[in-house]
């Protein structure tokens, strides 16, 4: 029996990842805090695709429960999406310093928390898969949110050096770098419709790269286009930008 670990699984791709995986035969443990809050979709899901689904309270920046409840699950999974995150108050985030911790804490130190625990358990299986969702804000600092790029840049350095150290043993390390993702609270947005991508979209895109062993995706070319460029820009240039 394959299991998945989603963790941050209440959010609107968490929700199109859990039905796409359980489509295609996997059962699911659903992970976060006040969890319990998508039981009617979990329910759904297993009536629907006749697989188990399975609800898991997790806190991420409870640090000190990880492994315990990592031990709990049963039959481990086969594979682990990290999908938690936090957008702060920006102002709030450079002035109040528990806002910048728990902006790290939620879109970093806990997926660093979690992935260890599990990475030693793929070692030993020496199969599995592990995706984080990090952002294009990671690639290039900004004055406009430099504390939630800041994090991002680490989770990205920090899977860059996982899939490093996983590659021997078999297991894939994804990292997913989108751009804008649409919400049903707010389908528009104030975005260029190109730069958009939906949650199903981008679960969709999600599922296709582990199942191919991809490494590294972006939401889009063009995302991936604009941030090879932003890249390329000198910093006496680029700090000077009001970007």
């Amino acid at each position: 029996m394959k299991y998945v670990l989603i963790i941050g699984a209440k959010n609107e791709l968490g929700i199109e990842l859990a039905n796409l995986y359980a489509r295609n035969n996997y059962n699911l443990y659903l992970a976060g805090r006040s969890i319990k809050d998508i039981q009617d979709k979990s329910d759904e899901i297993e009536k629907k695709y006749k697989v188990k689904s399975v609800l898991c309270e997790l806190d991420v920046t409870d640090y000190n429960s990880h492994q315990k409840i990592y031990d709990s699950l049963i039959i481990k999974p086969i594979g682990v999406i990290y999908l938690a995150g936090y957008y702060p108050n920006i102002p709030l985030s450079t002035s109040k310093w528990s806002e910048a911790l728990q902006t790290i804490e939620i879109n970093y130190l806990g997926c660093m928390s979690l992935l260890n625990i599990v990475s030693n358990q793929f070692i030993s299986d020496r199969r599995g898969f592990m995706i984080s969702v990090t952002s294009v804000s990671g690639l290039r600092g900004r004055a406009k949110n430099y504390i939630y790029g800041s994090a991002k840049a680490g989770l990205i350095a920090y899977m860059s050096g996982l899939r490093n150290k996983m590659n021997k043993y078999n297991v894939n390390v994804l990292t997913v770098i989108p751009g804008f993702i649409t919400s049903k609270k707010d389908k528009k947005g104030n975005y260029p419709r190109v730069l958009v991508t939906t949650p199903k979209k981008l679960a969709l895109k999600i599922f296709n790269a582990q199942q191919s062993s991809k490494d590294v995706i972006y939401s889009s070319i063009l995302w991936q286009f604009i941030m090879f460029v932003i890249k390329l820009i000198p910093e006496a240039l680029f700090k000077k930008l009001k970007i």
